[in-house]
């Protein structure tokens, strides 16, 4: 009796590990205790991070969004390995950052960092060709013969002529400075790239030509991005995924769209409202300034600026929650507004708002 073939084995992929994975990461300064005499030593800790959890996908782009004081800042030095957080785990491709960051070249390699001051962080002394050759050259990209040609291609990739490679960075513009930092953090052919305000500070018509040069990169390379800014309309233009952060937590992630035009928490109702809309009176403004970390509010952080805070926000502090479609938030009431109508990004034309109905 012949027997059949056996059936061949399937086996699953194994599943890729997410690229950023903050498992409830705090992150607790000593600063000198207020009020202390010169001569004393005492300290409190100021606590920039507390239980902040997020993942962070492979290709997925996501836009970190909060007021200044709110910890963007440090869990950005957090993801570089900058810094060891205080607790939590932090993980890069499921292994610690800071391990990872300390083992080698590959960390760095491998995640890219455009910061706001753009300028600042290009020697002024070198060309721009020997700016973005420096990288090629570190991590053996290409031989030597071949950086002029590769330095050449990543001008050319970020929309710069060729002779740009001769000039100087105190002879660009600022859009001009802008695009030679991203084609420096591109030489070292990164599968991450991070970016702090990149811009910040510019014309909108600057602002809309880098907006869609990020946004083909990401896509035509498969970059994994994550991008802080000020600006909702940045975020909704340029990233799918958003996180909402206030005095060290994330209080609102999900799909950007989602999140901007319908929120759940009170403060992304709140930054959404105060994004300009044009020939439209601004709302009023969100009362008070974002508490001192050295002295956090009781219950809810956000209670004491809150225009729909209840009693129990002031006794009980809300974790961050699953809310349905890919999105969480850390509210005890959580806002079930209608659809906003979506916010512009830079260099769009507005004028269709002129005429809408009363």
């Amino acid at each position: 009796m012949i027997m059949p073939p056996p059936a061949p084995r399937t086996t699953e992929p194994a599943p890729v590990p997410p690229v950023f994975e903050l498992i409830e990461v705090e992150q607790v300064f000593p600063v000198p205790k207020p009020g202390r005499s010169l001569l004393s030593r005492e300290t409190v800790g100021l606590r920039a991070l507390d239980g902040v959890r997020l993942t962070i996908n492979q290709g997925a782009s996501l836009a970190l969004v909060g007021e200044s004081g709110s910890g963007k800042s440090t869990l950005l030095r957090v993801l570089l390995g900058l810094d060891a957080p205080s607790g939590g785990r932090a993980l890069y491709r499921a292994r610690p950052i800071r391990e990872t960051r300390a083992r080698g070249t590959h960390f760095a390699r491998d995640v890219a960092m455009v910061y706001q001051d753009a300028r600042g962080s290009l020697d002024p002394r070198m060309t721009v060709g020997a700016l973005i050759a420096e990288p090629l050259r570190h991590f053996g990209i290409v031989p030597r013969s071949q950086e002029a040609e590769r330095v050449a291609q990543l001008l050319a990739r970020v929309g710069l002529p060729q002779d740009a490679a001769e000039r100087y960075p105190t002879g660009l513009s600022g859009g001009q400075v802008r695009r030679v930092a991203i084609a420096r953090a591109l030489a070292s052919e990164p599968t991450v790239l991070v970016a702090d305000e990149a811009v910040s500070g510019l014309d909108v018509s600057t602002q809309a030509q880098l907006l869609t040069l990020l946004r083909g990169l990401q896509r035509d390379m498969g970059l994994t991005l994550v991008f802080i800014t000020h600006d909702l309309g940045v975020a909704s233009y340029l990233c799918e995924e958003i996180a909402i952060m206030y005095l060290g937590r994330i209080v609102e992630t999900g799909p950007t769209d989602a999140v901007l035009n319908a929120p759940a928490h009170p403060y992304s109702a709140a930054l959404r409202a105060a994004a300009p809309q044009f020939f439209e009176p601004l709302p009023e403004p969100l009362p008070g300034e974002i508490p001192s970390p050295l002295d956090l509010p009781r219950g809810c952080r956000f209670s004491t600026r809150c225009p729909a805070a209840q009693p129990d926000c002031r006794q009980r502090d809300p974790q961050l929650g699953r809310q349905g479609a890919g999105r969480a938030v850390a509210c005890l009431h959580p806002l079930t507004t209608a659809g906003a109508p979506p916010i512009a990004p830079p260099g769009q034309d507005h004028t269709a708002r002129k005429h809408r109905p009363d």
